[in-house]
């Protein structure tokens, strides 16, 4: 028990600490209330489930580096648990006799637990530390290529990771040795093990020691826990609540990469698309409080995997440091002018994002990065005029000629070689699924190839199916993400009039194309569009399980499937095309990175339409050699854009490899 001098000491250190504090986080919140959008807390009680669920498994980390989130779990659930301990602590420093639960099981539980979980954190710290600044883990580094904030770079990430780790080292280390003072003057604890092994090492020590002892740990310990609260909203360890409170609070989005559209009819707005921090939406500040500076983002990133001057992970640290550096003034709502452009962002790397969204998937935080890029995209199109000269000819297709390849041939062009007639909508009214045929289908040689499977599967199968033709048009999915949104609302308001037109509200769509897919499906009922939507896998696979398509099984050749972006990260189709490509009697090679791992082909993001920027590898090769190392024969899509970009690789590496879209595969199972 304290001594009086103590508890008046102890108490006044607290007021001053909570003072300091609430300043802190006062000024965090002010800053992220600047932002656009709001903090989503509709349906608060699913919300704050949500948040929970995080907190307790810290966001899925285990998805990758097992070995180190197992570490990161004993250091998170211990240090979450030593809320509880901190206040147990306090409450028996002040209270005379005071008995944390008594005699009961549960306080034997509970001292059970807070040694477990001491020795769990500083295992875990001590790994940590180590593995920042001693083995200098390369995915910690940011390449030096990458635009970051300065004083981010010269030091100030590492040593925000020092002062962290440290913190919880000797924080917990001190309590946990004052745990051992204090069974060494009151004699061992079945419930304390570590403890009370360390105990004996204090064997030979005076009663007056010991009590000295347990003194000077329970400040030392307490001590740091009111140091750092001020400290707290500068430090990356803010993620610890700031990472749950990410996820209750984001937007509840009808896909991974799903854009909210922009109100064009307000005529009061005078900013489309983000040029400052605080021009960006409200959870996309929050992002930079929950960042962790783990990396995984930027180790998931095909642009910076393959040499780009792109990093997710430094877009957040150098808004982090950035809102460092300003916060008095941020918060203050004095005016924000720096351009995100000038510190958080390089030009070239605003414009090397394939919007896979694996920095989306990976995040164990619940940070956007993605968003923050397209979101600068909108900026520079549509405010500025700033964008590549490559995206000048899509974005001319797109508006004088309703496709990003510029072509004026007619769109049913693709069905001559067929021995079967393909209707049009105006031929079969009564049709039951609209093939929506695609930019690619109607115009590219290889995209067309695909279209031509695809019917004929339908045609097979008996599919009451119809086309759109030339009534058909982009769905200006190229040109959202590459910043021009009112050309993409444009486009869509047209294609919304032109469906609903001829019913296909009520019916169902199918396309070869998972962009198509995803906007149509996913973006478009924002603006009135509510279409079911499907890929030609997921209808290819349920014609095969009702046994209108009869395919040869017996072919037992070996294929590896890539996973298209847009198709299996962004709308979470996964087993549909291998369902098919097995059916078709292929036997699966997967690749290393596959599924939710899946590593991009390079098209995405209006890639397709410019070229790539400078890196030390192109983003499809590197995809490439991953599937060519699997052994297969037979490189297997579910995308036109993935096709060509795939195609290219195949011819550049010496055509090692048949690339066909999982229709094709199906189509000579037909056959065969």
């Amino acid at each position: 028990m304290l001594t009086i001098v103590e508890k008046i000491l102890f108490t006044l250190l607290v007021l001053a600490s909570l003072s300091a504090g609430y300043m802190a986080f006062e000024r965090m919140i002010k800053i992220i209330l600047r932002g656009g959008g709001e903090l989503r807390l509709d349906e608060l009680p699913k919300r704050l489930i949500k948040g929970a669920v995080a907190l307790a498994t810290q966001g899925h980390i285990l998805k990758n580096r097992k070995i180190t989130s197992l570490f990161h779990y004993a250091v998170a659930w211990g240090f979450i648990f030593y809320g509880l301990v901190n206040v147990v602590d306090v409450v028996e420093g002040f209270v005379p006799n005071f008995h944390f639960l008594g005699d009961t099981v549960f306080a034997g539980i509970y001292r059970l637990l807070a040694d477990v979980l001491s020795i769990g954190v500083l295992v875990g710290v001590i790994y940590f530390l180590i593995r920042r600044f001693i083995a200098r883990d390369k995915p910690l580094q940011i390449r030096e290529n990458v635009k970051v904030y300065p004083r981010a770079r010269q030091g100030g990430i590492a040593r925000d990771s020092f002062i962290v780790g440290f913190f919880i080292l000797f924080h917990v280390g001190a309590r946990f040795t004052g745990q051992s003072f204090l069974l060494a003057h009151e004699g061992s604890d079945v419930w304390q093990p570590f403890a009370s092994l360390v105990s004996g090492l204090w064997a030979g020590a005076s009663p007056a020691a010991l009590t000295v002892g347990w003194h000077a740990a329970w400040w030392l310990a307490l001590g740091l826990i009111l140091l750092f609260i001020p400290y707290f909203p500068s430090t990356k360890h803010a993620h610890l609540f700031m990472g749950p409170i990410n996820f209750m609070t984001r937007p509840e989005r009808t896909a991974l990469g799903a854009l909210d559209p922009l109100n064009f009819e307000d005529e009061s707005i005078e900013q489309f698309g983000v040029a400052t921090l605080t021009q960006l939406p409200k959870t996309q500040i929050l992002d930079a409080f929950a960042c962790i500076m783990c990396n995984r983002c930027q180790q998931a990133c095909p642009a910076y995997n393959t040499g780009k001057e792109l990093s997710p992970a430094a877009i957040e640290v150098n808004k982090r440091y950035f809102i460092r550096d300003h916060m008095a003034s941020l918060a203050s709502g004095a005016p924000d002018t720096i351009p995100l452009m000038d510190y958080a962002i390089s030009e070239s790397a605003l414009w090397a994002c394939t919007t896979c969204g694996a920095c989306v998937e990976v995040c164990p935080v619940g940070n956007e990065p993605m968003f923050d890029i397209l979101h600068m995209r909108q900026e520079r199109v549509m405010m500025e005029s700033d964008f590549p000269d490559q995206l000048k000819g899509a974005f001319t297709g797109m508006e004088r000629l309703s496709n990003p390849w510029g072509m004026t041939e007619d769109r049913l062009a693709w069905t001559a070689p067929l021995d079967f007639q393909v209707p049009t909508v105006e031929e079969n009214p009564e049709f039951e699924v609209l093939y929506w045929v695609g930019c690619a289908g109607a115009f590219d040689p290889g995209g067309q190839a695909i279209a031509q499977a695809v019917a004929t599967v339908l045609h097979s199968a008996g599919v009451n199916f119809a086309v759109l033709g030339d009534m058909e048009t982009c769905t200006g999915d190229s040109a959202r993400r590459a910043g021009n949104e009112y050309l993409f609302f444009e486009m869509a308001q047209a294609n919304i009039e032109t469906l609903n037109g001829v019913g296909a509200d009520k019916k169902t769509i199918v396309t070869g194309c998972p962009h198509c897919l995803h906007t149509l499906g996913k973006e478009y009922p924002a603006l009135g569009g509510h279409y079911r939507v499907l890929h030609h896998t997921q209808m290819i696979a349920d014609l095969v399980g009702k046994g209108k398509l009869q395919l040869n099984g017996n072919r037992l050749e070996k294929v590896t499937f890539h996973d298209p972006c847009y198709l299996g990260r962004h709308n979470g189709v996964y087993d549909a095309p291998r369902e098919a490509l097995a059916r078709a009697g292929m036997t699966l090679l997967e690749m290393d990175r596959s599924k939710n791992n899946s590593f991009c082909c390079g098209a995405g993001g209006a890639q397709m339409w410019k070229e790539e920027e400078h890196g030390a590898q192109a983003v499809n090769a590197n995809r490439f050699a991953e599937a060519k190392e699997t052994g297969a024969a037979v490189l297997a899509v579910g995308c036109p854009f993935c096709a060509i970009m795939l195609k290219d690789a195949n011819q550049h590496a010496g055509t090692p490899m048949q690339v066909k879209d999982v229709s094709q595969v199906v189509v000579e199972a037909m056959r065969a």
